[in-house]
């Protein structure tokens, strides 16, 4: 038997569950396209980021930030723009800059957590409804039932279950992946940040950046 045939044998369910493996899909490409953009090797550019600092030349810094257009090169950019504003805003442009980063890199993956719990769902459903739909047959016809035919109605409504676990399992593995990386990727935001922003205050920099004015 071919799969379409398998497939069109699952019922309206199946559709459901494939809407789900689309979605999936969708927000799987996202996320790997998302954290392949943001990925940077954030020692060797804090080391970058240190030599420019030494120069105290802030259109450098800036500049040297677009160049990467990482969430660690935005985040320190927005704090560059605050200096001359107090250490204070510019520890609250990098907070506010970091969340937002954080967000993003977060963004659409409650989707797939919803996949993974319920594309298995949707196919129990199916289950459900097509093994009511199997008895109410039996009862229809008396009672009088081979148990080819019984069994045949017993493993077509098995299918979407089957099909919701093939997108389930994957989502929520995929979903784990995902909140690792991120959890990791901002880990090393975070330091990098508390480093920056100590960099910043320093009597040090704020010297240099003077002597340059």
């Amino acid at each position: 038997m071919r799969l379409l045939d398998l497939y069109l044998k699952g019922g309206v369910i199946m559709h459901l569950i494939t809407i789900s493996l689309v979605l999936m899909i969708y927000v799987v490409i996202e996320k790997f396209l998302t954290l392949r953009r943001a990925k940077a090797n954030v020692k060797e550019f804090i080391i970058s980021i240190r030599g420019l600092v030494k120069s105290g030349s802030i259109p450098e810094i800036i500049d040297y930030c677009n160049t990467h257009n990482t969430p660690i090169s935005r985040i320190f950019k927005q704090g560059i723009l605050k200096l001359g504003f107090g250490d204070e805003k510019v520890r609250e442009a990098i907070e506010m800059a970091g969340r937002s980063e954080v967000f993003g890199l977060e963004k659409r993956l409650n989707i797939l957590a919803t996949i993974a719990g319920v594309a298995p769902l949707l196919g129990f459903l199916g289950t459900v409804t097509g093994m009511i739909n199997a008895f109410m047959t039996i009862q229809a016809l008396g009672g009088i039932v081979s148990p080819s035919d019984l069994a045949g109605g017993i493993w077509e409504a098995l299918l979407t279950t089957a099909y919701g676990l093939i997108v389930g399992i994957p989502a929520y593995g995929l979903y784990n992946y995902f909140v690792t990386k991120i959890n990791r990727l901002v880990h090393e935001i975070e330091i990098a940040t508390a480093e920056f922003i100590d960099i910043l205050s320093s009597e040090e920099f704020k010297n240099q950046v003077k002597s340059d004015k």
